[in-house]
């Protein structure tokens, strides 16, 4: 088996005069925030709705707070944004008293996981009388659609804008059409079946537990599996779907779209992590100690898993979801899985 940096493809940086990412192994990340935020400003500064009732315009964003990231795995594109967008806008009648009128356009959350045409979109007009509630109207009818129009404008031009310089071209390779690109990456939902158990104990019942020990091994080094669990874009990478993650002692988390919680005890980078960790099935209040001790060989990183206070009669079924949801996810979304010999 190849050691890192002898022999194996991805560690090679032959003919390369920047010496990084060949073949786009590894994960690479460009921060499109700043970008992000000039272009939905440009596109919402004095747009226009058109309507044969009245003059309307976009005028301006009032508030952007979110992020945006472009990240490249061996060559996949993978785009994450999470928006939170106020606009405002003014408008009056054409056949009306020739009263000004303003309003706002709020956009909650304008994200990877949604769909532009399913997006929350809400119209507010400053002073809702007869002539304000038919402005109101007016927008809510046509605004929208041009509102929608312009986010797939800024979806569009992220990946354009950002899949330029993150795909390198391998030895020899000189096709770029021939690159996958995801736009969200991930906006199909992973659902993990929920475990029903009859026999369920009531709060305050003694639960018969038991522990479960797993080790793996991993193509990858220490720190970038480490990463793959504390780092939330990548989090949202291997689970597909929305993360809550505060990767530091006492910090909470929630994967899965709920179905697994918990929060760290213990984090040493490239080493170390321990959790408090329960499925939403078990036992109201009833959380399980995960400690996951990740170990740098000299040609892949073994990991090995201990979960003490797993429910006795789910115990096959949690280390089904171990393999299942995280190491064959991670495995499939960064390639640690991949051997070379």
């Amino acid at each position: 088996m190849a050691k890192w940096g002898e022999g194996d493809p991805r560690w090679i940086v032959e003919e390369r005069p920047d010496a990084t990412n060949v073949n786009n192994w590894h994960w690479t990340e460009k921060n499109a925030s700043p970008w992000s935020q000039e272009r939905i400003k440009e596109l919402f500064k004095d747009v226009p709705v058109k309507s044969d009732e009245a003059d309307i315009n976009i005028t301006e964003v009032e508030k952007l707070e979110g992020e945006a990231s472009a990240n490249n795995r061996k060559g996949k594109l993978i785009f994450f944004f999470e928006w939170d967008i106020v606009l405002k806008w003014s408008g009056k009648l054409k056949k009306g008293t020739d009263r000004d009128f303003s309003g706002k356009v709020k956009i909650p959350n304008l994200s990877e996981e949604n769909d532009v045409s399913e997006l929350d979109i809400q119209i507010s007009v400053k002073d809702e009388d007869e002539e304000g509630s038919k402005l109101k109207q007016i927008m809510i009818k046509s605004g929208k659609d041009l509102i929608r129009e312009q986010l797939a404008k800024y979806i569009s031009g992220l990946k354009e804008e950002f899949s330029k310089g993150m795909i390198l071209p391998k030895k020899g390779e000189v096709k770029p059409d021939s690159i996958k690109v995801l736009a969200s990456g991930f906006n199909k939902k992973m659902n993990m079946d929920p475990i029903v158990n009859s026999k369920e104990p009531k709060i305050g019942h003694k639960i018969d537990t038991t522990t479960i020990k797993q080790t793996h091994k991993f193509q990858c080094t220490a720190q970038e599996f480490y990463d793959a669990l504390t780092r939330i874009e990548l989090v949202t990478a291997f689970t597909r779907g929305h993360v809550k993650l505060d990767p530091v002692k006492g910090g909470k988390f929630e994967l899965f779209g709920g179905n697994i919680v918990g929060k760290f005890n213990e984090l040493v980078p490239a080493k170390k992590i321990v959790k408090q960790w329960r499925y939403k099935q078990w036992p109201e209040g009833h959380y399980s100690t995960v400690t996951i001790l990740i170990d740098q060989k000299s040609d892949h990183t073994e990991v090995t898993l201990e979960q003490s206070g797993v429910p006795s009669g789910e115990a096959d079924v949690t280390k089904d979801n171990w393999q299942r949801y995280y190491w064959d996810a991670m495995k499939q979304a960064f390639g640690f899985g991949a051997f070379f010999t």
